[in-house]
């Protein structure tokens, strides 16, 4: 027996248009009725398309400025009878029920009007009740209706059916009946997520993360895991959002390392000062401010050259010529700016592989968002690390105090070490970074590994001390020992900033006025595990 099944009558009610009156006209070529609800239906007979208002079909007319046009047993029963059941189709003979074959709805544009900042009466007025209604009972009964929710689908739903002449397969029908279930799964998510907001519930009962594929990967971290990239729903700048000027597919790790080096520079005013921050395996190995971009990826770059090859740039402002010049100096994977001018791109043609990526903006950092971490059987959830330290909350505990260069050292080092990989320390000078150590067991390893890239790069650049000498050192936590801080000491800092908060504070405070260097603690932490 065939999986195939006719369309000879389809309802379309969308809020999105695009594209409807090409699929309407596709139907009506082929001899099918249409029924249609408001502007859907207007939109139609706008280009010579005749329609049933839905209103005409139920026998009753929209009421309740729209609220209600589709919850009625003639929409319902269409969708809902099975059509080989006997009962079913003596219940439509009786109550005048006719089948309905295909479902063409998109819902009310919920998302969109909570980005625009609407009230709160208009948003909830945007909630659709009698679309998800409807794509629900198409769903269930796919085997003999087919559902379309996305105009991306009308193509592939006009191949199928003229591929066989008039019908649906099962499998096609089933496709989209899960595509549908995503759909109306997708749209109270949101609803939920912002009532939550609204009701200011910290620790919701139920929490769901709604994502739109943006791509699949060729592969995830390794070749032998599957991947795939995608996009939720909140607004913003981002990696997710977008554009890719040129260069090959971004893979996971790709994806991953530009979010981590788009999020650094995001905590840079560009008004105040270009930033660029370059990154490997999610750390930064050279961050730097300048008087343009060019001047600060020249010295980002020289905190260790090594590491920058092959790495991520973010810029957090506009990618200029100068600028694209000096990184097509070394072999980079991945350049992400807000945007980019005429003769970058001119530049940056020239390397076919590298990607360039442009965001239209950069990121807030107090956006009240949160992070979601995947644990076995669970996940963590918490806010984003958006906390930012003023000089009037600094409490500074040594007998010397900082000067204005030391202390512009100190703050840049602390933004800095907020996106380092716990352990973390970073050294400072000029605002920019001259020593890193990421990711260590012990924070008196990250001292010495930062303070030992410091002086391979002076060794680089033939310079005759580290840079690391009259540098600031930021610590991600605090030091529980005097031994980590007379390493930074020994390398050469002058200054400290860290949380504090140890209980041998009394001794690491001592072992830094011992050595004439002035610290200060912000009161808070930036672990990044």
């Amino acid at each position: 027996m065939s999986d195939l099944y006719p369309i000879k009558r389809a309802l379309i009610s969308v809020s999105d248009k695009t594209d409807i009156t090409k699929l309407a006209n596709a139907l009506f070529q082929h001899g099918i009725e249409i029924i249609s609800t408001g502007g859907s239906a207007e939109a139609l007979r706008a280009s010579n398309i005749p329609v049933k208002d839905v209103s005409e079909l139920t026998e009753f007319p929209e009421m309740m400025n729209g609220r209600l046009k589709t919850l009625h047993p003639r929409v319902h029963g269409g969708l809902l009878a099975l059509r080989n059941e006997k009962d079913h189709l003596s219940a439509m003979k009786q109550h005048g029920i006719s089948e309905i074959d295909l479902l063409v709805v998109n819902l009310y544009p919920f998302e969109n009007t909570v980005a625009r900042g609407a009230d709160y009466a208009t948003c909830i007025e945007n909630i659709d009740i009698g679309g998800p209604a409807m794509i629900r009972a198409a769903a269930k009964n796919h085997q003999s209706v087919t559902v379309i929710t996305d105009n991306s689908d009308y193509g592939i739903f006009l191949d199928e059916f003229e591929k066989n002449k008039g019908h649906t397969s099962l499998n096609f029908r089933k496709k989209m009946a899960y595509r549908a279930y995503s759909h109306t799964a997708g749209y109270d998510a949101s609803i939920s997520s912002w009532m939550s907001e609204q009701e200011k519930d910290e620790h919701p009962k139920k929490i769901i993360e709604v994502g739109s594929l943006v791509q699949s990967l060729r592969y995830g971290e390794n070749p032998h895991q599957r991947a795939a990239f995608y996009k939720d729903n909140s607004s913003g700048f981002g990696v997710a959002s977008a554009i890719q000027h040129q260069g090959k597919e971004l893979s996971y790790n790709n994806i991953n390392d530009t979010d981590a080096a788009f999020e650094l520079v995001c905590e840079f005013d560009p008004s105040l000062q270009p930033t660029c921050a370059i990154i490997k395996h999610a750390n930064p190995c050279g961050v730097a401010t300048g008087p343009n971009l060019r001047e600060a990826y020249k010295s980002a770059f020289n905190c260790d050259q090594t590491s920058a090859f092959g790495g991520i740039v973010a810029l957090n402002k506009t990618l200029d010529e100068p600028t694209a010049e000096e990184i097509c100096g070394i072999f980079t994977e991945v350049v992400i700016a807000p945007d980019a001018t005429a003769e970058a791109l001119k530049v940056f043609a020239k390397k076919k592989n590298l990607r360039l990526l442009t965001t239209g903006g950069l990121k807030s950092q107090s956006n009240g968002g949160r992070s979601i971490r995947q644990v076995s059987g669970g996940f963590l959830v918490q806010d984003t690390d958006d906390e930012v330290i003023l000089e009037n909350s600094l409490n500074i505990v040594t007998k010397r105090k900082p000067s204005d260069i030391e202390l512009e050292d100190m703050f840049f080092a602390w933004k800095v070490a907020k996106h380092v990989k716990s352990n973390a320390i970073v050294y400072a000078k000029h605002c920019a970074t001259v020593g890193i150590g990421a990711g260590q067991m012990s924070r008196v390893d990250s001292c010495r590994i930062a303070a030992q890239k410091s002086i391979d790069m002076a060794e680089n650049l033939a310079l005759e001390f580290p840079l690391t000498k009259g540098s600031a050192v930021a610590s991600d936590a605090f030091f529980p020992f005097s031994d980590g801080l007379m390493i930074a000491a020994e390398a050469g800092a002058t200054a400290v900033i860290q949380p504090g908060g140890s209980m041998r504070d009394d001794e690491v405070i001592k072992s830094a006025d011992d050595a004439n260097l002035t610290m200060a603690f912000t009161g808070i932490r930036h672990f990044r595990h």
